[in-house]
């Protein structure tokens, strides 16, 4: 049973100070979930220690590690490091094939190698996707490099046809990087059943450090985020000029716009009360998504955040996650180390875009000082409520949140203080799917998954 926007944000809780998500306006009832800074656990229980110092879980769940840093793939080159945002999609006789990130860059001490037959977008670049097959236990078939040659690949999301967006979160340029060949920046289209051997950028998607996309099934538009801090990032949405049309149709261009909110701040970090929904959400056309340092006309050098001046700013924009008409999009965090310094601070701001009704809701608002920080890749989960993989300062979890507003650890990296990432669960919702990125370990869970709020039975 998935998670229904309505469903999300009916239900009413509290949780002590700290986080909260709360319900958008309008028909819906206000609800809260939190974060809070001394979480209540909740959801599957207390976490038991590894014997083997990796992976903390609730009693009764069990992982098998896939595809590790330091293996060899099926086609005899490396598994590399900074295992990344992923997707499930299913393959032949049961299996699942999950097409995994890696967020490598040409000076990383890792890579993704083409093999034979396979030509790189930028040989001198070191990131790219692998396909990791495993059967209907969790257990690795073969794993394999999909896609190589490419700058830092973080995130992307699923199409509703099936394949996978792995986004570029770098936007270095020949002329001002020696260090590539081509120009980076960019999303690349993905078939998790066959090898992608001439990797096509989508330039029409714009070129900035893109991090994670959503897409709406029934339009087809899809919304980008930009994980930038330095200056802030924004929030897109690509019109696609042949919407829904399957595996490649994003090549043919489309429009790329920039979302401004008329009647909220220019920096949505500014905003600290969980339940503020700004009504006047507008998009500007961004003139030149493929924004060039070569380019003859000076405003084509322009980089694509900058080139609406009046476009909202969103300080780490990062995961982004579809679900039931509306798209859920994390700010990751807001710090006055940031430059320019954001115009509120916070841990962690989780945002909904409800595109029927035009209106943007603070649904999720982590203060300063708490257990969790740096929520990042977003999923909604098949038994009800969110999970979400922290980045943070110190321990990291991938983090529940029931419906009624209960947030819990579900998984803790007893291993080192790198981050999660890549949260996804298989069709039938028997296995959850995450890695911890480095030193690139990808894991399979399972157990007595249930729903975790009686009243939606």
């Amino acid at each position: 049973m998935t998670l229904t926007r309505r469903a999300l944000l009916t239900r009413t809780g509290t949780l002590g100070a700290g986080v909260l998500l709360a319900g958008a306006a309008g028909d819906l009832l206000p609800a809260r979930l939190a974060f809070a800074k001394q979480p209540r656990l909740a959801g599957y229980g207390d976490l038991v220690a590894d014997p083997a110092g990796v992976l903390d879980l609730p009693r009764g769940f069990s992982y098998r590690t896939l595809s590790k840093a330091g293996e060899t793939f099926a086609d005899g080159t490396p598994v590399p490091s900074a295992h990344d945002g992923m997707a499930a999609f299913g393959g032949r006789r049961g299996t699942t094939v999950l097409v995994r990130n890696h967020e490598l860059s040409p000076d990383s001490s890792t890579a993704i190698v083409a093999p034979p037959g396979m030509t790189p977008y930028d040989p001198l670049c070191k990131g790219g996707t692998a396909n990791v097959v495993v059967d209907e236990d969790g257990r690795l078939v073969t794993h394999y490099v999909n896609l190589a040659g490419t700058f830092r690949n973080c995130a992307g999301g699923p199409t509703p046809w099936n394949t996978w967006l792995t986004c570029e979160e770098n936007e270095s340029h020949p002329l001002t990087t020696p260090a590539v060949s081509k120009p980076h920046g960019y999303v690349f289209e993905v078939d998790p059943q066959r090898r992608t051997s001439h990797p096509v950028p989508l330039r029409a998607m714009g070129r900035f450090a893109h991090e994670a996309v959503a897409v709406d099934p029934c339009t087809g538009t899809v919304y980008e985020t930009e994980d930038a801090a330095a200056p802030h990032g924004c929030f897109y949405r690509f019109r696609p000029a042949k919407p829904l049309g399957g595996p490649g149709s994003l090549a043919a261009g489309g429009v790329l716009e920039v979302m401004r909110v008329a009647d909220g701040p220019a920096d949505l970090s500014a905003v600290t009360t969980v339940g503020t929904t700004f009504r006047d959400v507008r998009w500007a056309r961004v003139p030149f998504p493929d924004f060039d340092p070569a380019a003859t006309d000076p405003a084509a050098r322009v980089k694509v955040r900058s080139q609406v001046p009046n476009a909202t700013h969103v300080p780490k924009c990062e995961g982004a996650y579809w679900g039931d008409g509306a798209v859920f999009f994390v700010s990751s965090f807001a710090k006055p180390t940031m430059s320019p310094p954001p115009a509120g601070r916070h841990e962690g701001q989780v945002w909904l875009y409800e595109p029927e009704r035009g209106t943007l809701t603070l649904v999720v608002l982590i203060a300063p000082g708490g257990t969790f920080d740096g929520p990042d890749n977003i999923v909604v989960s098949p038994y009800g409520g969110l999970f979400l993989c922290e980045d943070g300062d110190g321990v990291n979890h991938v983090v529940g949140a029931t419906d009624d507003g209960r947030l819990y650890p579900f998984a803790r990296n007893a291993f080192n203080d790198s981050e999660f990432a890549g949260v996804t669960f298989d069709r039938t919702g028997r296995t959850m799917f995450f890695s911890i990125q480095d030193p690139g370990i990808t894991f399979a869970v399972t157990g007595p998954w249930r729903r975790r709020d009686r009243r939606d039975h």
